[in-house]
């Protein structure tokens, strides 16, 4: 069946990347030139890796794993980013131009094993490639659990635009300190705007995280916090500002898997690692809060995180997630 599919025919959301203004930095670059915008993305399928990914929190990964989509490339450009190799905008050399053939039988590939989720990572410049791999399943007859799993600098009305597409929001909240924001990933109004797409998400997926009875999330958001060291204060702002705006029901996977990779290691802050103390502060703002959904890791976990895009299973030696219910 896959053979027979006409793949031209799939491909028209493209036609969005002609002067592209899918995400918040609205660029307005046609993604078809040679000129392009601030993540120097075209318009082809730019996916690093389509592997089996257990290091997610336990509802996303379960006890199999999600089929993730690594897409190359970033509307963010964090120093300290642990997917570095694949997210550098001026110095990527993982940008694999694959066709929507090559990529749909990767994913078939990988739910022919049993994983029925799959996971779109770092998709917030990639909405119309996404939308087209959705469809593409669709009429092939596959419904699998759709995660996706991004930075929440997004859009608003394109949100909007995939309410029927999108079944898990995986969404990171980053900063509430716009001096941070801009310094470590070049963006001033990353919290207005990923507070307003978070909103989004919840608004269409509600507080309940729904999951079926192997394990897997089919619906709804969980909300990601990486504990910088250092920057204790932010994190405790992005915990208050959730339970202010959103609600102290949803589910927060409060992470201290910062490690310093060697794009960071001369730098006065970053370069450092996070403290026992650091993650247990902010723990307990956690629980003054009365946030009692969600996962909180084991400090020595963070070395477990770092893929390595070199290889063809970039996870591979790798722990499967080390999560605990808080």
């Amino acid at each position: 069946m896959l053979d027979d599919l006409k793949f031209n025919s799939l491909l028209e959301p493209l036609q969005e990347l002609k002067s592209c203004s899918i995400c918040p930095r609205n660029c307005g670059a046609d993604r078809f030139s040679d000129k392009l915008g601030y993540c120097k993305s075209d318009s082809s399928f730019s996916i690093s890796s389509i592997c089996i990914h257990k290091g997610e929190e336990p509802p996303i990964s379960g006890n199999k794993g999600i089929c993730n989509v690594f897409f190359t490339n970033c509307n963010l450009q964090c120093l300290y980013c642990q997917n570095y190799q694949i997210s550098n905008n001026k110095q990527n050399r993982f940008n694999e131009k694959l066709s929507l053939k090559q990529v749909i039988t990767k994913i078939i590939n990988i739910l022919d094993t049993g994983i029925n989720s799959v996971g779109f990572v770092s998709p917030s410049h990639n909405i119309p490639q996404i939308k087209i791999i959705i469809n593409t399943l669709k009429t092939l007859g596959l419904n699998p659990t759709i995660v996706f799993n991004s930075n929440a600098y997004d859009k608003v009305e394109v949100l909007k635009d995939m309410e029927n597409l999108i079944d898990v929001y995986l969404p990171d909240f980053k900063y509430m300190d716009k001096t941070i924001a801009k310094q470590y990933s070049d963006v001033s109004d990353y919290p207005e705007v990923a507070i307003n797409a978070i909103k989004e998400m919840f608004f269409q997926k509600g507080s309940t995280l729904k999951i079926n009875k192997n394990g897997y999330a089919e619906s709804g958001i969980l909300i990601r916090h990486l504990v910088i060291p250092g920057h204790i204060e932010n994190s405790i702002a992005v915990l208050r500002k959730i339970a202010e705006e959103i609600s102290t029901n949803v589910h927060i996977s409060l992470m201290s898997q910062y490690y310093p990779t060697a794009k960071v290691s001369g730098h006065p802050v970053l370069s450092k690692t996070l403290t026992s103390q650091e993650y247990s502060k902010v723990v307990t703002e956690m629980e003054r809060l009365d946030f009692f959904n969600g996962w909180i890791q084991e400090l020595d976990s963070s070395k477990d995180y770092i893929p390595d895009f070199e290889n063809i299973y970039p996870f591979e030696n790798k722990t499967t997630n080390t999560l605990s219910n808080d």
